[in-house]
């Protein structure tokens, strides 16, 4: 019986979980639905495009920075001339 109040309770919580953080969208009075999913692109897209310009494109910049060096630094020491002892 202690197993089955387990996985009660855990199901219970699951689902107030669920219905606590749903949120419930209705579309325009004349059920466009259509047109309430591009209204929300629409307002979603300017902020993606923030933080694709401010986070993603900077990161992606310095990640390939670092690799570029490495890969100078590494085609110097290939290249280097070895001094004869």
């Amino acid at each position: 019986m202690n197993k089955h109040k387990k996985i009660a309770f855990i199901l219970i919580a699951a689902l107030l979980m669920c219905l606590l953080f749903s949120t419930t969208v209705f579309a325009a009075r004349t059920g466009d639905v259509a047109g309430a999913i591009e209204g929300t692109w629409k307002d979603a897209s300017s902020q993606i495009k923030t933080v694709v310009n401010k986070v993603v494109f900077p990161a992606i910049d310095l990640i390939l920075a670092v690799f570029f060096f490495a890969k100078l630094g590494l085609a110097y020491f290939d290249c280097a001339p070895i001094k004869a002892l």
